[in-house]
């Protein structure tokens, strides 16, 4: 008799490859993608704290903080860069450095990415959200506009809203603040619209399945595709030389990092 022997596919610690993850994704289910060293959303210092804690052969940039302390800065990104660190970034944070840096060799990944890169001049509050401090596992307390406008554009597609309504909560949705973005907050702030309850009311029902997260997404296609392909060790360095500028220089103070950036003496 013969026996079938289901093949399972063996998850495999990436002790190589840091990724910096909070609100778009919970680290407990990006494992589920791959198994890597995951890090609260990113702020200053943090790449250049990584390469020295971790020496990873890849960092990843999802997430990272805005308002708590400053955020991640051009230059450690550069940096890593130089020293043949990869640098990949998606949905966040990550999606608008990338698609920065993309001509020094930042590897942007995903539908966010690829928006940003072609508007270069768009709000990087449309994919920001107000989220938990990273004791509490950094998670969403809101939705992000970029999220929002998909998800309405994807209801009018159903016939759920007609194309003036949609437009009409768009732009509703862009005049709320960031920290009180969410389609909760914007379905109150339509209430006053008496003329499109009805519909107001099937978009509400509509959303609970129908809604869009492509942050998401793009996190989990990244995260997926890194698992998929492997990276053995650090790439050679970039092309550019690093040039450590005053300014960059004293935030590396000021984050007790600074050291980590000065050739070692023999």
């Amino acid at each position: 008799m013969l026996r079938r022997w289901k093949r399972i596919r063996r998850r495999i610690l990436r002790d190589d490859i840091v990724v910096f993850l909070g609100p778009t994704l919970s680290a407990s289910e990006a494992r589920k993608y791959l198994d890597a060293i995951y890090l609260p959303p990113v702020g200053c210092a943090d790449v250049v704290r990584a390469v020295a804690d971790h020496a990873p052969s890849v960092i990843v940039l999802i997430d990272g903080v805005f308002a708590q302390r400053p955020a991640v800065r051009h230059q450690e990104i550069l940096w890593a860069m130089a020293r043949g660190v990869r640098i990949y970034g998606a949905a966040s944070i990550g999606a608008l450095r990338a698609a920065e840096l993309a001509p020094q060799g930042m590897i942007g990944h995903g539908l966010i990415y690829r928006w940003y890169r072609r508007h270069p001049l768009a709000d990087d509050a449309d994919v920001t959200v107000p989220m938990a401090p990273a004791e509490l596992g950094s998670r969403a307390l809101g939705d992000a506009l970029i999220d929002m406008r998909l998800s309405l554009r994807k209801a009018e597609c159903a016939g759920v809203i007609e194309r003036r309504l949609r437009h009409e909560l768009e732009a509703l949705a862009r005049s709320l603040h960031f920290s009180e973005r969410s389609f909760t907050r914007l379905l109150q702030a339509a209430e006053n619209n008496s003329g499109a309850a009805e519909r107001l009311a099937a978009l509400q029902a509509w959303l609970k399945a129908g809604a869009v997260n492509q942050k998401r997404s793009d996190a989990v296609n990244l995260l997926t595709h890194l698992a998929d392909h492997k990276i053995n060790s650090r790439g050679e360095s970039n092309s550019f030389e690093f040039e450590l500028t005053e300014s960059f220089a004293n935030d590396m103070h000021y984050c007790k990092m600074l050291e980590t950036l000065l050739p070692k003496c023999k």
